[in-house]
């Protein structure tokens, strides 16, 4: 079961139960279980290579024929979005937001999610006249239009600079909290999971062996201080040493 922040028991969205994924002889996601209840945001960390991203294409159905086992449980209503945006260059941005969608109205909703990304007045711009951050905006714009029930993100922000990154850690928490999908956000910074996450995911070895809740406190104080307690047992766990804390603290 998935836990709000106020600790209480909800229905998950997403439920994965032993599953299993490899590649040749190769294990890659070795008998996982993972929950994630409606309007909760999960980040998962791993180190390269240690099966994110195998995991997010599991549960967003794009490993097709690959080798695997086990429960996967999740809504219709998907969406993914991924580091490189992902725009087609030949249609404008109205048009890339609507990409595959159905009905009259799918225009007017796209303009409305352009609008919650502060884009509409670029919705007839082509791809290339955007900046890194307004291209992943319309990323974003084009995955709520969907109105998904789960929301994946694939380091979504990691080819941004790093004021750019912040802006939009804020505009994909202040979606997340209006349109209230589950969330798996995949990502390689652990201050950016702490930052973010309700919960935070590390994979090891094909297997979960942190899962942590963040429930930062409101006191400016306590807060700094858990986010560094956070912090230090989150890269300890991926293998950081007490003599690499150091440098970095």
């Amino acid at each position: 079961m998935a836990k709000d922040l106020g600790g209480l028991i909800r229905e998950p969205v997403v439920q994965v139960r032993r599953h299993r994924r490899r590649y040749g002889e190769r294990t890659i996601v070795d008998g996982v279980d993972l929950d994630i209840g409606r309007g909760e945001f999960v980040a998962l960390l791993g180190r390269s290579g240690s099966g994110k991203s195998t995991i997010l294409r599991a549960l967003a159905g794009l490993d097709h024929g690959v080798p695997g086992s086990g429960q996967v449980d999740t809504p219709d209503a998907i969406s993914v979005v991924f580091q490189d945006a992902r725009l087609l260059p030949w249609k404008k941005v109205i048009d890339n937001v609507t990409l595959g969608l159905k009905g009259g109205a799918s225009r007017e909703r796209a303009f409305k999610a352009l609008e919650e990304v502060d884009l509409a007045p670029r919705a007839t711009a082509w791809p290339m006249q955007l900046s890194g951050g307004e291209q992943q905006r319309t990323a974003l714009a084009r995955s709520l239009v969907r109105e998904p029930e789960f929301l994946l993100l694939d380091e979504p922000f990691g080819a941004l600079d790093a004021l750019t990154r912040l802006r939009m850690q804020a505009l994909l928490l202040d979606l997340c909290a209006r349109h209230q999908p589950a969330v798996l956000f995949v990502t390689h910074d652990v201050d950016e999971a702490i930052r973010l996450a309700q919960r935070i995911l590390i994979l090891d070895q094909g297997r979960f062996t942190v899962d942590l809740e963040v429930n930062l406190p409101s006191d400016r104080g306590e807060r700094e201080l858990r986010v560094a307690q956070l912090r230090a047992q989150l890269l300890t766990s991926l293998g950081v040493t007490e003599k690499e804390l150091r440098r970095v603290a």
